[in-house]
């Protein structure tokens, strides 16, 4: 289990998902990956770094050790598209976010490998995330589940032009209350980054599946642009400079998310 996510349960009403910032790729899967895709370009990079705090504050943290491109976490299971009519990566991604191939020819899996990685590596890290929000929300009555991402600033696949430093993401209102969807909002805004809320990235799989604020379940997604606190290009390198204000804006909206929760605690 350990090879799959690490999981650090909270003192209160906050769980934190971390799930593409993983880069273990078992060695049976890797042989079969290109180099280019090996580099694993497509991690959400040091995001777990950007959340350490999270545990300090309060809150829950699951981080996924395994690669997006073993399966990914923040993808319907069936198969269906998360933005219908978009271009859209796969469950298990066949092609990078530029486009290249992630596996050599001919050694893409089959349904069979996929479904035999949805069971072993895609469902323990949703089994954990479903059994923690239910503890919260039996003990608090509310339960916040933040989604935490990141991405270069500018993928022509995806989007046009360069990414807000800060995507704030309700499944366009449907996964959190109004309520605290402004007091994120409120705590992520200030001078120096810019910030959209329900634009390119509204909330993947994990947001939409898990938000359900009519019966106390609340779920939001941060995508952040990855140049606002890190060397976007290989090799991919942390910026102190760039990530303390960023560190700084994820940690003022955890604490205003766990204050909000317990304002609704019972």
């Amino acid at each position: 289990m350990s090879q799959i996510f690490d999981f650090m349960p909270g003192e209160g009403p906050v769980l934190v998902s971390v799930p593409h910032a993983g880069m273990r790729i078992p060695e049976a899967i890797a042989k079969r990956m290109t180099e280019h895709a090996l580099t694993l370009p497509d991690t959400d990079f040091f995001v777990d770094k950007l959340y350490a705090a999270a545990p300090v504050l309060g809150c829950g943290l699951i981080v996924a050790e395994q690669s997006r491109y073993v399966v990914d976490l923040n993808r319907d299971p069936s198969g269906t598209p998360l933005y219908p009519g978009a271009d859209n990566t796969e469950l298990c991604p066949l092609s990078t976010f530029g486009k290249a191939p992630v596996y050599r020819p001919g050694q893409e899996p089959d349904a069979d490998e996929i479904a035999a990685r949805v069971e072993r590596d895609w469902r323990p890290y949703h089994d954990a995330i479903d059994a923690e929000l239910a503890r919260l929300h039996a003990k608090f009555g509310v339960a916040v589940l933040w989604d935490g991402h990141s991405i270069p600033s500018q993928v022509p696949r995806f989007f046009d032009g360069r990414l807000p430093d800060l995507n704030l993401g309700s499944a366009s209102g449907a996964s959190a209350d109004p309520e605290l969807t402004e007091t994120a909002r409120a705590a992520l805004d200030g001078p120096g980054m810019t910030l959209v809320v329900n634009g390119r990235f509204k909330g993947g799989y994990i947001t939409r599946r898990y938000g359900r604020p009519a019966e106390g379940f609340h779920a939001l997604q941060l995508e952040k642009a990855q140049i606002a606190y890190m060397d976007e290009a290989p090799p991919y390198l942390w910026s102190a400079s760039r990530a303390a204000p960023m560190i700084a804006r994820v940690e003022r909206t955890l604490r205003a998310l766990v204050a909000w929760a317990r304002t609704r605690a019972r």
